[in-house]
């Protein structure tokens, strides 16, 4: 393949990848790499439609005021992804605001923001956010058309797993299917030219399509520990008395609750349910479930000695049991992510190993027998001699 070919399809190749982050992003809930606005509220700052680098929050470091966070609302445009300032900072949590908008999104009913509600962080430099002009617009419109792709073929082929991340993973796969077969037909041409016209890098590398194989099982692997897991909220009702509600506690008293651990899928799993605010407890923290099968943990909450509503979390992350039980504890120890990239290098490299040394990175061609036919029969035995 030659330099210009190589920049040329690198080239198409990164635009994919940052329009597939921001789509990938918004089905997951969780920014990946980039992110965008969709309305105003953020202007000057942000503008509908413009793009930003999305720090995730758990390598964000820590975050303050002035900072630019993307947080998960429960009551802003009927809830979902938020991108606002933090302009205060309370016992309590964060007090966020639009730096278009007139009011806090406190004052409009919006709940304190708390550290667990923020998945990403925007990059500064200087003080002022990095902002890449229409990439939300781009995104918006290719997240339409996919949807709408997708749905069209959930109903045409009567599947559900269609829609949604998997079904994202399952379309990536057929475009890359397709694509291999009209550069196939497209470059078969050559095969009409005299052979010392040809390339001697004519046909597609192995290395390419185990690559994309690679990614699309990666995606599928990344998309069934990360969507199962996440924040799960509590609304607890700090009383002056007992009640049937589990999450009405009498002040001062705790409630234990049944947290289940469901696996849906055909590997097993390993889970890790931990605290993720004060006044919760979770005992065992690490939950194996099997194939189809489901497990359990118990959560519980202590109600604070001041009256009041109070929102809880504990946070769930899990991983496929494809590495030693203790080699997953070791690494989810040192950060939650560091079993996600250690399982996708597995899963990946595994691919794309055992297909190098089976088939050696050569080329992918075809040979029609009409081909065969017209070669000399002297070329053909010099071939076999040498």
């Amino acid at each position: 393949m030659s330099p210009r070919r190589i920049l040329s399809v690198g080239a198409q190749v990164a635009a994919v990848l940052v329009v597939l982050s921001l789509v990938v992003g918004q089905f997951l809930g969780q920014p990946v790499l980039l992110s965008f606005v969709e309305t105003g509220s953020m202007q000057p700052t942000l503008a509908p439609g413009d793009g930003f680098v999305a720090i995730p929050a758990p390598v964000a470091g820590g975050i303050g005021v002035g900072d630019v966070v993307t947080f998960d609302a429960q009551e802003i445009q009927g809830g979902g992804l938020t991108t606002h300032r933090v302009v205060d900072e309370t016992e309590r949590g964060y007090i966020t605001q639009g730096d278009d908008n007139p009011f806090t999104d406190q004052d409009g009913g919006e709940p304190v923001v708390q550290e667990a509600d923020v998945v990403a962080k925007a990059l500064t430099v200087g003080g002022s956010v990095v902002v890449i002009p229409h990439l939300g617009t781009v995104a918006m419109a290719f997240q339409s058309g996919l949807e709408g792709v997708q749905t069209w073929l959930a109903v045409t082929f009567g599947m559900r797993s269609l829609q949604g991340t998997q079904g994202l993973a399952y379309l990536l796969f057929g475009l890359s299917v397709v694509a291999y077969a009209a550069d196939w037909l497209l470059t078969g041409s050559t095969r009409d030219r005299p052979e010392r016209d040809r390339s001697r890098d004519d046909g597609t590398s192995v290395t390419f399509i185990l690559a994309v194989l690679a990614l699309v099982l990666m995606s599928t692997a990344t998309a069934a520990m990360v969507v199962p897991g996440g924040t799960q909220e509590y609304g607890v009702v700090s009383a002056e008395f007992e009640s049937d509600n589990p999450t009405v506690i009498e002040r001062g008293t705790s409630q234990e609750l049944e947290y289940v651990v469901p696996n849906a899928g055909l590997v097993p799993v390993r889970t890790y349910v931990e605290p993720a605010s004060p006044g919760v407890a979770v005992e065992p923290q690490r939950v194996a479930v099997g194939p189809r099968g489901e497990g359990s943990t118990t959560v519980t909450l202590t109600a604070p000695e001041e009256t009041g509503y109070y929102r809880m979390y504990v946070v769930e992350h899990r991983y496929l049991a494809v590495l030693p039980p203790a080699v997953i504890d070791g690494l989810h120890r040192v950060h939650p992510w560091a079993p996600l990239v250690a399982i996708n290098a597995l899963l990946g490299g595994g691919i794309l190993l055992t297909g190098l040394l089976l088939l050696r990175g050569e080329p992918a061609r075809i040979r029609s027998r009409e081909s065969r036919r017209k070669t000399p029969l002297h070329r053909r035995l010099l071939r076999k001699l040498y």
